[in-house]
């Protein structure tokens, strides 16, 4: 190769060679990202047991226990184990519909996704959540050493929070700070996630949520997840008329 030829094809490759190094890192995808979110957190369907603490000002609780069952991302039916008193009782979530079953009462009442069946500071909302890529979509994505910062609007106004910035962490691709604001920008809650813990079948993810709020100053909650896994379920277990056979689940 003469020397004219050998440095036209260096310059070449020097040209390529500096395209490449300039070329932008592969962006990630906002949507994608929260739909890993989601699996990550749980399968699409699932079986769980939870125990919800209400925490008040003056260190008194009360602690409710949970079974808890999932299809798709519109389904979600849940029945009180404990306390006694409101063993029974069972809740239950078609997309943005919710009822509430008490025995004695014999009839599913309608139940609004701001309310809570429990009080404290987790409203019905958080108890029966959906995927998040099901209610929100997102708007934008930032990101520093360790984490993501997601920006999520909500794809409808019955939707409880009308804005979320979820922060995720990069290795784990789960959420480990949500603030919750309302459609004005003021914040209504925060959910922290911790405790991360192998509950098998592939299964990793935070076995505790702890939830405050500005507007109920000194009261907090607490989601503790004791058992997670995949499950089948037909579609006939989430229907009103299956509300007082929930426990047939078990």
């Amino acid at each position: 190769m003469s020397d004219p030829t050998r440095k036209l094809a260096m310059k070449k490759l020097l040209v390529l060679l500096c395209a490449v190094l300039a070329w932008p890192a592969f962006a990630v995808d906002g949507t994608q990202l929260l739909k890993k979110v989601d699996r990550n957190l749980e399968p699409e369907s699932y079986e769980s047991l939870r125990k919800l603490i209400n925490i008040e000002p003056d260190g008194s609780h009360q602690e409710f226990v949970l079974y808890s069952v999932k299809k798709g991302s519109d389904k979600l039916v849940a029945l009180f184990l404990d306390p006694p008193s409101e063993q029974g009782r069972s809740t239950l979530r078609l997309g943005e519909n919710m009822w509430l079953y008490i025995p004695n009462v014999g009839k599913p009442v309608r139940i609004a996704s701001l309310q809570s069946v429990i009080g404290g500071v987790f409203n019905n909302a958080d108890i029966l959540r959906l995927d998040y890529a099901a209610e929100y979509d997102v708007q934008g994505l930032t990101e520093d050493k360790d984490n993501y910062v997601l920006a999520l609007k909500a794809k409808s106004a019955d939707v409880a929070y009308d804005r979320l910035k979820m922060t995720v962490d990069k290795k784990t691709a789960l959420p480990t700070v949500i603030e919750c604001h309302a459609a004005s920008g003021m914040l209504i809650k925060t959910l922290r996630f911790s405790d991360t813990k192998d509950f098998g079948g592939g299964i990793r993810r935070p076995a505790t949520l702890e939830t405050d709020s500005p507007l109920y100053k000194g009261y907090k909650s607490l989601m503790l997840y004791g058992q997670i896994r995949a499950r089948k379920v037909p579609d006939e277990a989430f229907t009103l008329e299956n509300m007082a056979r929930v426990k047939e689940l078990r």
